[in-house]
């Protein structure tokens, strides 16, 4: 087994464990408000391109995003469920998001061959971090971390990952451009 890997099923039980009370209220949420299914199951492209199920919780109904399904996106509780396939092995906690066929189509990234395939699908990653640069943008972070990839920048990631769901993305990207700028002064 990799570290990597290890690191993946430690890291992956640990956060099942830490948010199964706040899992079981959100299931119940969910429930009273909009009714059942609770998750959402959905075919991505995976490691050597093959397909999986990724797990959600459901945060739309016919096409509007609910109330709590508002809440659960903005905090990336929607996301917890998919630790399950970091267990499973289909995902890792740090790597290129899993698409759909549909979107890698429309990217034009429907090619195996392509090094993002290479690696297993993540919750997080850089490109995730930054969301909403553009699609160069997060090609070249995508890049980035497939070039670079190690555990230490996989546990600063997921510290990260971290910090954006406690505190907003808008006030993490703030602070990260002040941290980046006040190191560069003291260089």
């Amino acid at each position: 087994m990799s570290g990597k890997r290890a690191f993946d099923l430690v890291f992956a039980a640990m956060g099942l464990a830490l948010f199964a009370p706040l899992l079981l209220i959100i299931l119940v949420l969910i429930l009273l408000e909009d009714g059942a299914p609770v998750v959402f199951a959905q075919q991505r492209i995976g490691r050597h391109f093959r397909p999986f199920t990724l797990y959600k919780l459901r945060s739309m109904r016919n096409g509007k995003v609910t109330r709590v399904g508002g809440w659960l996106r903005k905090t990336g509780l929607d996301e917890i469920l998919q630790f399950i396939n970091v267990l499973k092995g289909s995902m890792s906690l740090v790597g290129p998001r899993p698409l759909t066929r549909e979107d890698a189509r429309r990217l034009n990234l429907y090619d195996e061959n392509l090094p993002r395939f290479r690696l297993r699908p993540g919750i997080t990653g850089m490109a995730q971090l930054y969301a909403g640069q553009g699609f160069r943008v997060t090609q070249f972070l995508e890049r980035n971390y497939i070039e670079r990839q190690s555990l230490c920048l996989d546990l600063l990631l997921v510290l990260c990952s971290l910090l954006v769901n406690l505190f907003g993305k808008q006030r993490f990207l703030v602070w990260l451009r002040r941290e980046r700028n006040r190191r560069v002064r003291i260089r």
